[in-house]
């Protein structure tokens, strides 16, 4: 049965990802999503350096998601007022705007996904039926 729900789970990712491909919107790589999503769903401040830590990968590569994010407005460096040195990430109204528009989309692709199995799995069930 774990195996069945982790292949709803790809199912869903996949759905989720090809409806966001498909839209007229931001593409974003898998890192980009990562550091955007981390940055959404966790609370509390987000540095360039504890980003790093938390996905485990270099500065350089959070910073260079950082750009995109920021070409993008889906997110915006500052620099930390009490320590000059780190840089703060920022949520933008543009951001939450998208991660609401890919909870929607994450919706659609989850409520479609049992009727699609279902429908599948009663097809299986004729074909077995027939060939027995």
């Amino acid at each position: 049965m774990p195996q069945a729900n982790n292949d709803q789970m790809l199912h869903l990712l996949c759905d989720t990802v090809v409806s966001m491909v498909r839209r007229d919107g931001p593409d974003l790589s898998a890192r980009q999503l990562a550091v955007f999503l981390t940055c959404y769903l966790r609370d509390g401040a987000h540095t360039v350096r504890g980003l790093a830590s938390e996905l485990k990968v270099s500065k350089p590569a959070i910073t260079r998601a950082l750009d995109r994010l920021g070409e993008l407005d889906l997110a915006r460096r500052k620099v930390d007022p009490l320590d000059r040195r780190s840089v703060l990430v920022q949520r933008t109204l543009k951001g939450s705007s998208f991660l609401r528009e890919m909870r929607a989309v994450m919706a659609e692709a989850s409520g479609t996904r049992p009727a699609r199995a279902e429908r599948a799995s009663a097809s299986v069930e004729r074909i077995t039926r027939r060939a027995g």
